[in-house]
């Protein structure tokens, strides 16, 4: 028999996009719900994402006029995933329309669509995209639970708090889910309270025993169940180790002190079966004078090479697909990376977006970047052949000139040319020339947007057991679970969408 603190029909265990959606399902639907966040901020990686979702064929794209359909989606999905977890995919597929409809009955949530393009060239592809992203939301609407979102990246680093502006990307996803939480009345968020073990009462899972900051220990009862959507292991070195999953966790994405799979583990306890955990959605991370990374995304100029001097991949590639040839390269010769740009936008620009980001002048003082007059100077102050480099610069010169790239075809796809800046005498926006000094080097490692592995779900997010059996009271969503989307990143916003629909199921289920 235990001893409760707090009985509840519903508990979530983390509150990023996935999880909040969730307990706003339950709540929303009257039932009494807990929120628990082990940090004193709630929205975790998805707070610090652009927030697109992937969801398709909603009405949101219908408004739009784009032309998107479910059927579509399948099609695209089929092709880059094939006949595995055929059901989930269908859940996924099928669930994205109703997901969005509920949440959009709430005055306080609104989509709309943002062109940004799926990442595969294959059958159903939307070219110029078909996530969906949350309106901004002005400050005075959130009004004092802004304090309670995590804010971006270089604030959230730096220890400083949400300023008082509208919230845009991933804020606002997480502020309009708060709203619509609290105005159900019936949600009881908590920060600074950590789930350390899952309790059970025969086969069933039935509640958590939670640590607040304070020393506090709590027993919550879940009477219709509990959902975990607490992140991945991306923060948790022991766990990347022992999963041989590449990166470091310091270069990781994820909120720095969160996501460190201790709800994977505590599932796992409790007969939880796992999968992918070597995986993560992988990006390229600049390295920062303090070690961290920072997600480079959008690059549009400069090239890529490898400690022998050479090019090795299109540098325009959607950042997971970047990542993935990194790792394919090889630790020795690709980790780290340069990306060698010039100086043609004025001064040591670095010709990408940074998230975060720290100054040329911070990045010069810890070596991090490297400047030179000439190529074969920059060769030897990273320690690549002077020869290689020049002959490599040239040969992508000359590509450029002809806006060919002969090697790894960069600016042929939708995506390349999405972040460039085009130019009047270039042939091909996304191939520009390295002809203007002085010349920058910049130090790129492997990052992650967060692991993508963790325990195996059913369609409707139940918790499985290595026999295939579900694992009654328990659901999981988000990186907590093992990925739908196995080793491919489909298009933006695929960890946002998969994360909200299957919390949608997992409340649906728990409701009976």
């Amino acid at each position: 028999m235990q001893d409760w603190t707090i009985r509840c029909d519903v508990l979530v265990v983390g509150s990023g996009g996935g999880a909040l959606t969730g307990a706003y399902t339950a709540a929303a639907n009257g039932f009494s719900t807990i929120v628990l966040e082990k940090t004193t901020l709630f929205g975790g990686t998805s707070a610090y994402s652009g927030a697109a979702v992937w969801l398709p064929g909603t009405a949101v794209q219908e408004r739009a006029g784009i032309g998107d359909s479910t059927e579509k989606a399948r099609t695209y999905l089929r092709a880059l995933l094939g006949d595995v977890d055929v059901e989930r995919q269908e859940a996924y597929l099928t669930t994205a329309p109703a997901v969005v409809d509920f949440l959009e009955s709430d005055p306080n949530i609104e989509f709309e669509w943002r062109p940004f393009p799926d990442y595969y060239q294959a059958p159903g592809r939307m070219d110029s995209g078909r996530a969906i992203n949350p309106l901004d939301l002005p400050s005075a609407e959130i009004g004092d639970l802004r304090e309670l979102v995590r804010p971006e990246p270089n604030l959230d680093r730096a220890g400083k708090p949400q300023p008082d502006a509208t919230l845009i990307g991933g804020r606002a996803l997480i502020g309009r889910l708060l709203l619509a939480l609290q105005g159900t009345g019936r949600a009881d968020l908590r920060t600074r309270t950590a789930a350390r073990q899952i309790l059970t009462e025969g086969d069933r899972v039935v509640g958590v025993e939670a640590l607040t900051a304070t020393g506090e220990i709590l027993r919550i009862r879940a009477e219709r169940g509990v959902l975990l959507a607490a992140g991945g292991i991306e923060g948790n070195a022991e766990l990347r180790g022992a999963n041989r999953t590449p990166g470091r966790a310091r270069w990781s994405m994820g909120p720095q002190g969160a996501n460190t799979g201790d709800l994977i583990r505590a599932a796992v306890d409790v007969g939880a079966d796992t999968a992918l955990l070597d995986e993560a959605w992988w990006c390229p991370g600049i390295e920062m004078p303090d070690g961290s990374g920072a997600f480079m995304v959008g690059v549009r100029g400069g090239i890529l090479v490898d400690t022998s001097g050479n090019r090795y991949l299109n540098e325009s590639l959607p950042y997971d697909q970047f990542g993935r040839a990194m790792i394919a390269r090889g630790s020795d010769a690709a980790i780290p990376s340069y990306l060698v740009f010039d100086s043609s936008e004025g001064g040591p620009t670095l010709p990408a977006i940074s998230i975060p980001q720290a100054t040329a002048e911070e990045h010069f003082d810890a070596g991090t970047w490297v400047s030179a007059d000439t190529i074969e100077e920059l060769a030897m102050k990273i320690g690549v052949p002077a020869d290689t480099l020049l002959h490599t610069v040239e040969r992508f010169n000359d590509h450029a000139k002809r806006g060919v790239d002969e090697d790894f075809h960069r600016g042929e796809d939708p995506y390349d040319a999405f972040f460039c800046r085009p130019g009047a005498d270039l042939p091909n926006a996304a191939l520009k020339p390295i002809a203007t000094g002085p010349y920058h080097a910049a130090r790129i490692i492997l990052s992650d947007l967060g692991t993508k592995g963790g325990v195996r779900t059913d369609a409707d997010a139940r918790v499985l057991r290595k026999d295939g059996t579900a694992i009654e009271g328990l659901y999981a969503a988000g990186n907590t679970s093992a990925s739908l989307s196995g080793k491919v990143y489909p298009g933006p916003g695929v960890p946002l969408g998969t994360a909200m629909a299957f919390s949608y199921r997992a409340a649906l289920h728990m409701m009976g």
